[in-house]
């Protein structure tokens, strides 16, 4: 990192998860990009945040410790985002896992294309261990369209972009109860005409936050890739974690991410063999319909 201007700023906000936020903080500081700064926002913690954040013995890292904010604290993160000092933003959570080669892979795509808005492939974490990959591609029209209107599918986790489109479009609006990450990227997508840069590669875990009381996020997608992965016999090893008991999902991916250097791999790969299924059974279920309206088709002329 530069003594003024570090290339990454990381904000990772923060609300009474002691018990995973050390794992979330130790996959920042194992990026095999190191040239960042760390900006953790304790918005109104009354837990042991503090205790575990001041742990961690690194120049890098910088702790907010405020008051609460309203709703879900997005002021707090404004105000530490406005003394951040990098080229690129990124968006760690609390209870959220990166890939060691996270900020290495979007950095460089950001780098190589000149674009101000990437993201790559989400993987979202039930509470039970299932890894399920969801496929957003917004450089398709129709995907894009569906990703400005609808929902948003996009963790901010997954998501990094320059400083200086921040600046442009502003910070994350306060005057949202939720969803304030899908606001500010529609601003972004906006203000960039579209152009966002889609890494086809997991680089990290999203898991379903706890406030939501749901085995998965990302709403009817995610519950249906659930059921898909809880029936299909064909699910892949790698994208089911073994829980022992008492043990939080965070903690069963960490200790698979660091014990088992092969693990990583077999987890992009997997992600690979899922969306071909998908596609094979897709196609299966769609032959039957074409045939039938063929035939229809065809009795018409005659």
């Amino acid at each position: 990192m530069t003594a003024t201007r570090p290339k990454f700023s990381i904000l990772l906000p923060t609300h009474n998860r002691c018990d995973v936020l050390g794992l979330s903080v130790q996959s920042v500081l194992r990026q095999t990009e190191a040239d960042f700064e760390l900006l953790i926002v304790a918005d109104g913690c009354t837990d042991d945040t503090v205790a575990v954040v001041s742990r961690f013995a690194d120049s890098r890292l910088r702790l907010f410790d405020l008051p609460k904010a309203a709703g879900f604290g997005y002021a707090n993160r404004n105000r530490a985002l406005r003394e951040a000092r990098g080229q690129y933003v990124a968006f760690a959570a609390h209870d959220d896992l990166w890939f060691p080669d996270h900020l290495a892979v979007l950095g460089g795509a950001l780098d190589q294309t000149g674009a101000e808005w990437g993201y790559s492939q989400p993987l979202w974490v039930s509470t039970d261990g299932y890894v399920l990959p969801f496929f957003t591609n917004l450089a398709l029209p129709d995907e894009l369209q569906l990703f400005m209107t609808n929902a948003n599918t996009i963790p901010a986790p997954c998501v990094v972009h320059t400083r200086r489109l921040l600046e442009e479009v502003g910070y994350w609006p306060e005057d949202v109860p939720e969803a304030a990450d899908w606001r500010l990227w529609q601003r972004m997508l906006k203000a960039t005409a579209g152009r966002a840069v889609f890494v086809p590669m997991a680089t990290g875990l999203h898991f379903s936050a706890r406030w939501r009381e749901s085995r998965v996020s990302g709403g009817a997608d995610g519950k249906m890739l659930l059921e898909i992965a809880e029936r299909a016999a064909w699910w892949p090893t790698a994208l089911k974690l073994q829980l022992a008991k008492g043990q939080t999902e965070q903690d069963a991916a960490w200790t698979v991410l660091t014990s088992r250097p092969d693990w990583v791999p077999a987890v992009r790969l997997a992600v690979s063999t899922v969306a071909g299924r998908i596609a094979w059974m897709a196609v299966r279920n769609l032959l039957p319909q074409l045939v039938a309206a063929r035939g229809e088709a065809s009795s018409a002329k005659q």
